[in-house]
């Protein structure tokens, strides 16, 4: 720049406000004054798939609140004359005109080369379905007798969407009712494991010394033992006198003793470092309890971790529940789960000429990819360095 030259200084006739610095726009007020709950919200919104994931699984666990309104059939109806029937196609045309949701009539015939059933459709006879209409009896969760279902087949028709096993049982509505066992035994598995988990884990993480000692041999023990091999060996020892309601708490009881030693780990070795930082100190110091300072400081700074565990394990728990009742040492009939419903599967001969009895394994694949889904969705919400 040359000497003749000189730089003109802007200068604002505006009054200066010596407040307006430190004044926040409505969405940096909104953002500074969210709670912690608040934030995780509208962090995992953006996560479309997880949303939709939740959205599912929610739809689902509402789902056996009513198991016997949205199944077809009551859970020990037998239809003797359709004795491993195929999937029974719907409809909503007939010669070109539009009917609504109907069936054909459903025949059988024996095939004597074969020696199987095969089934058809008798396009002569038009069965439309109904909805909130009147059919089996059934005991709405054991208590009230009704017969209202959310769909069915007039009088004299059949509605098998996913085909009949060998007992002429309607394969739509076992497994419909077998949600309400799978789906509840990763609940209460959960909340068992989390307790042990979060409890123990805590404990050794916090106060260190003998009692973190005695937390890691007995984990290491645990841990020592083949997972599947162990559920196998303290199934099998489960009285057979017992009626299902124990051997369904007994299952639960073993998936839940087996599955907290990995959370318990994970706790203990966030706490030990989150246990030095100087919120904690400060607390102490005011007289806080350590039951307190766990509770209230140590465990919001994990959260993010656990829910991960959460969502992680309760999928870990169906599997273990559906894998044992397949081998058979799991649950048994009469009670109905996804996995005794998969143990009428285990012939490869079966299979082949009956494929539709492997559909059960569907709903499985569902939820453990949406509690999947749903968990890494809520790890990234409850991440505090992602806001």
């Amino acid at each position: 720049m040359r000497n003749d030259q000189v730089m003109e200084h802007y200068v604002s006739d505006k009054p200066f406000d010596p407040q307006s610095i430190e004044q926040l726009t409505p969405a940096q007020e909104k953002l500074y004054y969210a709670s912690q709950w608040q934030l995780m919200w509208w962090g995992f919104k953006r996560h479309k798939l997880a949303l939709f994931c939740g959205v599912l699984l929610v739809a689902m666990y509402l789902s056996i609140l009513i198991a016997e309104v949205l199944a077809p059939y009551a859970l020990k109806t037998r239809h003797t004359d359709y004795i491993y029937s195929p999937p029974q196609p719907v409809h909503l045309f007939h010669e070109g005109e539009f009917v609504g949701p109907f069936v054909y009539g459903w025949q059988q015939t024996l095939n004597m080369d074969k020696l199987i059933r095969e089934y058809s459709e008798n396009t002569s006879k038009v069965y439309p379905l109904s909805f909130f209409c009147r059919s089996d009896t059934y005991e709405f969760w054991g208590i009230w007798e009704r017969d209202i279902h959310l769909f069915c087949a007039p009088e004299g028709a059949t509605i098998f969407l996913l085909g009949t096993d060998r007992l002429g049982r309607d394969m739509l509505s076992r497994t419909i009712y077998g949600a309400r066992i799978s789906l509840t035994i990763g609940l209460i598995g959960i909340f068992i494991s989390f307790v042990l988990g979060i409890t123990l884990g805590g404990l050794a993480g916090y106060y260190g010394g003998w009692v973190d000692s005695s937390v890691q041999r007995v984990t290491e023990v645990i841990r020592s033992f083949p997972e599947l091999p162990l559920w196998m060996a303290l199934s099998a020892i489960l009285p057979v006198t017992w009626s299902p309601l124990w051997v369904f708490f007994g299952i639960t009881l073993i998936l839940a003793l087996l599955d907290w030693t990995g959370l318990a780990r994970a706790v203990r070795s966030k706490l030990m470092a989150l246990r030095e930082e100087d919120y904690c100190m400060a607390a102490e110091l005011m007289g806080a309890r350590p039951s307190r300072v766990i509770r209230r400081h140590l465990l919001p700074g994990i959260l993010s971790h656990l829910i991960a565990s959460a969502t992680l394990s309760i999928p870990a728990m169906i599997l273990g529940e559906t894998a044992l009742s397949f081998l058979g040492l799991g649950l048994r009939p009469p009670i109905t789960s996804w996995g005794v419903l998969l143990n009428e599967a285990q012939n490869i001969n079966v299979v082949a000429i009956y494929p539709w009895l492997i559909l059960p394994v569907v709903p499985v694949i569902i939820v453990i990819l949406a509690f999947n889904f749903f968990g890494d969705g809520l790890r990234d919400a409850a991440d505090p360095y992602k806001h």
